[in-house]
């Protein structure tokens, strides 16, 4: 027997994106990836389905101990997004979630890696404060909870670097 996917009626995105969010807050992201991957088959480039699409694949990352595979699936999304400053911000959210999804694994060194990924986060967000819509401070309250997250974890610290080996004169 074979399976073929249906087509969302163009009537029917509105409720599906909701339904998408609310599998979102439930913990059921491989839900709402579905169902936002169902919107853009059928209204290809939906902004707001792209926006919760790329977090939910994010939402995964705390779920899954190798995130590079959905780290490259979030990242390939950020070309459909309209906006700089979206483009920016959600780099900053895939550094960011990576890194809190490195913390709670808690491997051997997860502390400098995920201090890499936050100051990578702190970099988009920097950027996309720069170009943010007036009244829109989100970038900035990204930044902050970064500052934060830096503070308050003594294990957050770039990673020591290798001593060379001394020349010797032969």
């Amino acid at each position: 027997m074979e399976h073929t996917l249906k087509s969302l009626s163009k009537a029917a995105i509105p409720r599906s994106i909701e339904k998408a969010e609310r599998y979102r807050l439930i913990n059921q992201p491989w839900a709402a990836e579905s169902i936002c991957l169902d919107i853009l088959r059928s209204e290809p480039g939906n902004q707001r389905a792209v926006h919760v699409l790329l977090l939910a694949i994010t939402d995964q990352f705390a779920q899954h101990p190798d995130t590079g595979e959905l780290d490259a699936r979030a990242r390939a999304l950020l070309g459909q997004l309209t906006s700089e400053y979206e483009r920016e911000y959600y780099a900053g959210m895939i550094s960011e979630r990576r890194a809190t999804a490195k913390l709670a694994v808690g491997a051997p060194g997860a502390g400098f890696i995920a201090y890499e990924w936050l100051r990578e986060a702190m970099e988009h967000y920097g950027r996309a404060e720069g170009i943010r819509p007036e009244g829109n401070d989100d970038a900035v309250l990204r930044w902050n909870s970064c500052v934060r997250l830096m503070e308050s974890r003594p294990e957050l610290k770039p990673a020591p670097r290798e001593r060379e080996a001394p020349v010797t004169g032969e």
